[in-house]
């Protein structure tokens, strides 16, 4: 059973990583292709949290809570499933901590300069109120 939940989170850990680095693809291709949604408040502040979290939590040396939690549920043993021995793979590299702490604050950097680029609409927006142009020339103001 302990298995099955560490191959849970395992997954969850890896829709984390999708959204984040998705996110901000997504993002930059629908500055570019003009796609109004990914000026969504609510979707750009939940990526902004997403990697702000991811950032912060490597500059202060303390070790992601779904990597802890899944390496408490599989204990010593590697009785993972032939799916989860590749996520895993994917999203584990054997690099230096400094390596992921640079890489997590210039992906966080970028994020934050995506909304000078490509400000997100305000939530509080009303209906029916004229839309901004996508023009990133015209964000500058």
């Amino acid at each position: 059973m302990n298995a099955l939940l560490a191959d849970l989170v395992l997954i969850v850990h890896f829709a984390f990583v999708l959204f984040v680095v998705g996110g901000l693809a997504l993002i930059l291709i629908g500055a570019a292709a003009g796609w109004q949604w990914v000026r969504n408040f609510w979707f750009r502040i939940a990526h902004l949290a997403a990697i702000a979290f991811v950032a912060a939590e490597s500059l202060v040396g303390v070790w992601c809570p779904l990597t802890v939690w899944e390496d408490a549920l599989r204990g010593t043993g590697s009785d993972m499933s032939f799916i989860a021995r590749w996520v895993r793979a994917m999203l584990f590299w054997n690099l230096p901590e400094w390596v992921f702490t640079v890489a997590y604050c210039a992906f966080a950097l970028a994020t934050v300069a995506t909304w000078w680029w490509m400000r997100p609409e305000r939530a509080h927006k009303q209906q029916g109120a004229p839309q901004r142009p996508l023009s990133s020339a015209s964000d500058s103001s």
